[in-house]
């Protein structure tokens, strides 16, 4: 068992929700969660407005390179939405209930669906590093749960998870890739606590449990949203083979990962774009 971060008192989500409320009429209809390396590709959204993370009460601040740690909200595609350019991080020393707090912010703004996207690392035989995948399903690897003590907090914590990733919008996300020529997989994601990467022995055990892609972050926002009843897709950025599945004496780290994402940005941006505009 990993320990527990302890918990923080954290203000009501609605709090801070109305907070923004207070400077932009907008109501997004989708949240974008953009991970490592996505978060420039939210650059062409037309912005109503905008801030700063540190500003924004019960909001975690990360500070893990490739995350700019700032809530956008606007158009993209004609559509409303809510973007976080960058999350924070259970390594981080956060817990799990502040680094899932905007994901009930963005619950408490109005957003009916969530984009979650992330950098991973490839596990299945045939998945390249440039490539991406579209998350079908999870498997929490953390050992910890973000609705962990909500019991009698007035919401049942007790969330059916059978279909974490809405097919309808998996398929969507599809759709757009095909449109673009470009090879999206669908696959399981498996989400390990970190800092440290992976050894070889512990992705083989990874690839025996189903695991496609392994990554820090995501499963526990994905609960999050379930249990405020927002649908949910997830789109990872392939960005380097696990451990041990490379050249022999190759070692991954995050400026290979980073330098990865950054090549692909382009893709997806086209990639959400279309996402959205088939809204």
């Amino acid at each position: 068992m990993i320990p527990d971060v302890p918990s923080i008192r954290l203000p009501d989500p609605g709090t801070t929700a109305r907070r923004i409320q207070r400077r932009t009429r907008l109501i997004p209809e989708v949240g974008i969660v953009l991970g490592s390396g996505f978060a420039k590709a939210a650059d062409g959204v037309d912005v109503e407005h905008e801030s700063d993370y540190e500003d924004l009460p019960g909001f975690p601040v990360g500070r893990v390179p490739g995350h700019e740690a700032r809530l956008v909200l606007g158009h993209w595609e004609e559509v409303r939405v809510a973007v976080l350019r960058g999350r924070a991080h259970y390594y981080e020393g956060f817990g799990l209930d502040q680094a899932t707090f905007p994901i009930r912010v963005l619950a408490a703004l109005g957003i009916q669906e969530l984009l979650v996207t992330n950098a991973a690392g490839a596990i299945r035989s045939g998945f390249q590093a440039g490539e991406f995948m579209a998350l079908s399903d999870h498997i929490n690897g953390l050992d910890a749960n973000p609705l962990h003590g909500r019991i009698g907090s007035g919401s049942i914590p007790f969330v059916d998870l059978s279909e974490a990733y809405d097919p309808v919008l998996r398929k969507r996300l599809l759709k757009a890739a095909r449109g673009l020529g470009v090879r999206v997989h669908s696959g399981v994601y498996l989400a390990v606590p970190g800092p440290s990467y992976e050894t070889p022995a512990e992705i083989r055990a990874f690839r025996r449990l189903g695991a496609d892609a392994v990554g820090m972050s995501t499963v526990p926002e994905v609960i999050v949203a379930r249990h405020c009843g927002v649908r949910v897709a997830g789109l990872s950025c392939l960005t380097n083979l696990a451990a041990g599945l490379g050249k022999r004496g190759r070692t991954v780290n995050h400026e290979e990962v980073l330098s990865m994402a950054r090549e692909r940005i382009e893709l997806k941006r086209r990639l959400i774009s279309g996402f959205l505009r088939d809204r």
